[in-house]
């Protein structure tokens, strides 16, 4: 299993960032997938998940209707649309197949002014 995520960066609040997992070593269309993130001096925080066929979604209370997860099966890709950031959001992202700890180095996002 090899997990790459991609598109962090520095960020105004209220900004938006778009974050990418391309997968490889794993039948990925037949995976549901999750991002998760670990903010400063915190653990792990569950953030969206999706099912294998990408038509059912979840989100964390904290960022339902701000985030928008989704996937392209075709091209072993899973996207994360993270909209009206806010400081709460600052954190390592890493993407994982639901129930795995994530093993991958992540993307670090700051919202910072």
């Amino acid at each position: 299993v090899q997990l790459v995520e991609s598109g962090g960066g520095l960020v105004q609040p209220g900004g938006s960032l778009r974050l990418s997992c391309a997968a490889s070593g794993f039948t990925f269309s037949s995976s549901a997938m999750r991002w998760v993130r670990q903010a400063p001096g915190k653990g792990l925080e569950w953030v969206s998940g999706i099912n294998s066929g990408g038509d059912r979604t979840s989100y964390a209370d904290s960022v339902k209707g701000r985030f928008t997860i989704s996937r392209d099966n075709a091209k072993n890709t899973l996207w994360l649309q993270m909209n009206s950031l806010q400081a709460e959001d600052t954190g390592v992202y890493y993407c994982a197949k639901m129930g795995s700890i994530p093993a991958s180095q992540g993307t670090q996002v700051t919202v910072s002014s």
